[in-house]
């Protein structure tokens, strides 16, 4: 292996907003079917009325993901607007992290396991290595939030599998 953190991390991380996209394109073809169902309820959905709704999950996903991307190379990762309030909107804020994450090479992660990580979360200051950043953050965010986004969906009855999270054909 000789890009460890773009091979383990970054990859990963971009496999999972193009199965994120494919997953919303399946919530769109649901809409179609049932003409009945506002877009804005699955936009707007939640699990549970306490928890945050499916387009904030796919803005933290993206943001995790594209902030990795940045820090892990050594870069200061851009900042979006969280103003998605379409299923439309949300492929775009998807497709613009993807086509951000692609934009680097593995190269550019060579040395990122010891690379100094500085997170400001809230008002919290966490200061972390590469490696600590990748297995402690990053991917258990990205994993969370698309699987909150995945769940939300399938609880609104979107026909979801395993296989759809995975990004197996």
């Amino acid at each position: 292996m000789e890009h460890p953190v773009y091979d383990l991390a970054i990859a990963p991380m971009l496999h999972m907003l193009k199965n994120l996209d494919a997953i919303v394109s399946k919530a769109e073809a649901h809409l179609d079917a049932h003409p009945d169902i506002e877009p804005a309820t699955l936009v707007q959905a939640r699990l549970y009325p306490n928890m945050r709704s499916f387009v904030f999950q796919v803005q933290v996903a993206t943001d995790v993901a594209k902030g990795a991307a940045a820090r892990l190379s050594g870069n200061t990762p851009p900042s979006w607007p969280d103003d998605e309030e379409s299923l439309d909107d949300i492929h775009q804020r998807i497709r613009k992290a993807i086509d951000f994450i692609s934009g680097f090479s593995p190269e550019d992660f060579d040395g990122a396991e010891q690379r100094d990580i500085e997170l400001k979360l809230r008002e919290e200051t966490m200061r972390l290595s590469g490696t600590e950043y990748i297995s402690s953050f990053a991917l258990p965010n990205v994993f969370f939030h698309v699987t909150t986004a995945y769940n939300i969906l399938r609880h609104n009855g979107v026909p979801l599998g395993k296989r759809d999270f995975l990004g197996w054909k």
